[in-house]
């Protein structure tokens, strides 16, 4: 009764499809105009990718650091070796670009060896002022050489904030305004105004300038994403289009293909706009993705139509056939694709809810997309000729065919004890995996904003922002001696790690002051005493707007006290050591039952990210193979069948974490995506094989092996097609400049080839060794949907 009842809707489907082609087109029409308006409601992202819940401690932490102090990441670095400086000319120019800079409406104010203020006890001696070093232009290379002298030897204030003494580097602060760091403006200024300023001064002047800083980075990086997009949808469309009329050797069929998965695609891009998300690194990833699977789709749909033409020349039985036959099957293997990618809904991660979501909706929609355009397509077209059904003899196939039975025939024992080795190693290599929590890691290594991180690093000890903010618990507690001489030496045992860099803080501001109250004496850059702190009180109030870069410091009560350090990229590892450190002396120094402290900055929150996804990836993998082993047993109403579909499916995912370990590919928020997405597409398959076996079983009188040889040789060149489109087809990203992104594509790719190989030797194995214990009538039971028909999926009939 089902198997009928399911008959009458497919039939029902194919009916309404074929007999209302012109309305079901004029309504694709329209729903693709109205998604291609969407499009201009595409956000790009301004802000780091938030891999924490919006109510995790750790996010509601940074936000609390954010009310209090601002944002964080408004700085941008320009800097220079000294020795480019040669010449009194070069050095005026280099301070006449931080001029330019500052006349920005964005720019909040810039702090460059042109305008560093310079603390001095005014000519009465009862009061400081503010001076700037450096009061006119040089005139001469005496001058230029007196004032680096001054820079280096007398002014410790500036040490790795303006200069570098231990590499000689030379550089400019540029604070943006707060207000525009996340926003469209802050990436209109940098690649419209100050990134073509910079260059232009750099080709003038013959000056390597290095630019870095978490806006410019953020800017750039998101810019790259961007443009990656174009490279991806053209280069999946070129290679699984040409493997596609590689396989049909038709150039009707290819571009009916290629108009199929470019709807898809615009589709993909206006549920991004409709749904208002943002193109991150993640749902970049989707257009090609959406090329990448419809392609399968069109290969099943189109194979089949040419198949019946092959057998009776109708083309109207033809076309519904298509739809009643394999229009159920592919709607099943599409949907155990997207469940793959429905897992990441149930994260509480932004990032990957949104990923999830998209994904899984366009993946429902490219199987709608193809049952309905190419049919409709087909039936106005006149019936394929003779040449267009060559592919369908085609030897080659049929002799890939024929090992992978020959192999299950004959040398089953030698697949048992190959798949039991392999899965021995790739235990081993799993234990060897590490965790990324790096925010450059993934960035691209050959362009030149990553190289100049790396400079910065080397010369100033990091670029990511690490945040330590002490809670003195009274209004104006910061000022009291006994609290910064407690800032004080916890910022001693931050210059003691060589990942941090030297701290900025309001000591570093009292120090200054100090010295300057002795007459610039360098020995006396340290904490005043309290008698001392008397005569300075002054300082900080007449300052202004001149050293308003250190106001950020302290909180306007006075209460709450920022260090800021700066952090290398390190290993996951390492990190967290360096956090555990940290933390075991600030609560050293700043005892919890008198001080609150806490510990953040967007270095610390991308690492407690990763390890949040890592954590959560067991969740959404788990989450996938239980719901499609429920899917299986509802399908063919055997528990048995559940363990006899899942071992070849999970032995592919051990295998590429092995990999991972052996070849040192660590687990990061790119790669924890490869697990789930291979196998809900892997498991498709495994479907198609297991609902051909069945049909064997029933038109050959529960005749086992001969079943399984069968179904083998029905599904074994589908498997194949299939598995080659997707291989090739993932393997386009690894054309990306992002290395997590060239890790995603390489690893599914490997996934799937090993998935493919562990259906049609491993799968058909285990059905024969098990045979008596699954192959009966009590235990695989009529399945609850009639997947495939007995012809579906054969290369001849």
């Amino acid at each position: 009764m089902q198997k009928l009842l399911s008959f009458r809707f497919w039939n029902g489907v194919a009916r309404t499809i074929l007999r209302n082609r012109e309305v079901i087109l004029g309504v694709l029409i329209i729903l693709t105009v109205f998604l291609a308006f969407q499009w201009r409601h595409i956000k790009f992202t301004h802000t780091e990718a938030n891999l924490l819940p919006d109510d995790h401690p750790i996010n509601e932490e940074y936000n609390e650091f954010l009310d209090r102090f601002g944002e964080e990441g408004n700085l941008i670095i320009l800097g220079l070796p000294d020795e480019s400086l040669r010449t009194y000319q070069q050095f005026n120019a280099w301070n006449k670009l931080g001029d330019s800079l500052e006349n920005f409406s964005e720019v909040d104010f810039v702090l460059s060896t042109g305008n560093l203020p310079d603390l001095k006890k005014s000519e009465d001696n009862d009061r400081f002022v503010v001076k700037e070093v450096l009061e006119s232009d040089l005139s001469s290379n005496k001058e230029l050489k007196a004032f680096k002298n001054k820079l280096y030897n007398e002014l410790p204030f500036y040490e790795n904030l303006i200069y570098s003494k231990r590499d000689s580097v030379i550089r400019t602060a540029v604070y943006l305004k707060k207000d525009i760091v996340n926003t469209v403006t802050r990436k209109e200024f940098i690649l419209q105004e100050f990134q073509p300023l910079v260059d232009e001064f750099s080709e003038k002047y013959d000056l390597d300038i290095k630019i870095s800083g978490m806006p410019y980075i953020r800017t750039l990086n998101a810019k790259n994403i961007v443009d990656e997009i174009s490279y991806f949808l053209l280069a999946a469309l070129l290679i699984t289009s040409g493997i596609f009329f590689f396989f049909f050797r038709s150039w009707r069929a290819t571009f009916i293909s290629i108009v199929t998965v470019i709807i898809g695609v615009m589709w993909a891009f206006g549920i991004l706009g409709f749904l208002g998300y943002q193109i991150t690194v993640l749902t970049a990833l989707i257009p090609p993705l959406i090329i990448v699977i419809g392609i399968p789709n069109c290969i099943f749909l189109i194979n089949k139509y040419q198949q019946e033409i092959k057998n009776h020349g109708n083309q109207a039985k033809s076309l519904q056939r298509v739809i009643t036959k394999v229009g159920n099957a592919t709607l099943m293997t599409n949907l155990t694709t997207a469940s793959g990618f429905a897992t990441f809904i149930f994260t509480e991660s932004t990032l990957l809810k949104e990923f999830g979501i998209v994904a899984s909706i366009c993946i429902v929609s490219i199987f709608l997309i193809s049952l309905l355009i190419i049919p409709i397509i087909y039936s106005y077209l006149p019936v394929p000729k003779d040449r267009h059904l060559e592919h369908l003899r085609k030897e080659w196939i049929g002799g890939f065919v024929a090992w992978t039975e020959s192999m299950v025939r004959r040398h089953r024992i030698a697949i048992y004890i190959s798949s039991v080795v392999v899965l021995m190693v790739s235990m081993v290599g799993m234990y060897q995996i590490k965790v990324s929590g790096s925010m450059i890691e993934d960035m691209p290594k050959s362009l030149q904003f990553f190289k100049d991180i790396k400079f910065f690093e080397e010369s100033f000890d990091g670029i990511m922002p690490l945040e330590i903010v002490v809670n003195t618990r009274r209004k104006e507690g910061v000022s009291k001696s006994k609290n910064l001489k407690k800032l004080n030496k916890l910022e001693e045992h931050i210059l003691e790690t060589p990942e941090l860099s030297k701290p900025l803080s309001i000591v570093s501001m009292v120090k200054y002051a100090k010295q300057a109250f002795y007459g610039g004496d360098t020995d006396f850059y340290d904490l005043p005493t309290s008698n001392e702190r008397l005569f300075m009180a002054p300082l900080l109030k007449e300052s202004g707007g001149d050293v308003a870069m250190m106001q950020s410091y302290v909180d306007s009560t006075g209460q709450y006290a920022r260090i800021t350090t700066f952090m290398k990229d390190m290993g996951t590892d390492r990190m967290k050591r360096v956090e555990e450190d940290l933390v075991a002396e600030i609560d050293k120094i700043f005892p919890p039952e008198d001080y609150d402290t806490i510990l953040t900055g967007k270095a610390l929150m991308f690492q407690k990210g990763t390890n949040y996804l890592i954590n959560n990836l067991v969740l959404s993998l788990g989450l996938a193979v239980i719901l499609i082993a429920l899917f299986i047993a509802w399908m063919f109403k055997s528990m048995r069948m559940i363990f006899v579909s899942l071992v070849p499916n999970l032995l592919p995912l051990i295998i590429t974490a092995g990999l991972m370990g052996y070849l040192g590919v660590a687990i990061k928020p790119s790669t924890i995506l490869v697990f789930s997405i291979a196998f809900g597409i892997s498991v498709d398959d495994t479907i198609h094989f297991l609902a051909k076996y069945r049909q064997e079983l029933i038109a050959n009188k529960w005749k086992i092996k001969r079943s399984v040889y069968g179904a083998l040789r029905e599904t074994g060149v589908s498997m194949f097609y299939t598995s080659i489109v997707l291989f090739f087809g993932f393997s386009t990203f690894t054309i990306s400049s992002f290395g997590g992104t060239v890790a995603l594509g390489a690893l599914v790719s490997a996934t799937l080839l090993f998935a493919m190989l562990a259906n049609l030797l491993l799968l058909p194995s285990m059905l024969l060794s098990l045979e008596r214990s699954i192959a009966n009538r009590k235990t695989l039971r009529k399945p609850a949907i009639p997947l495939i028909a007995k012809e579906d999926f054969s290369e001849e009939e």
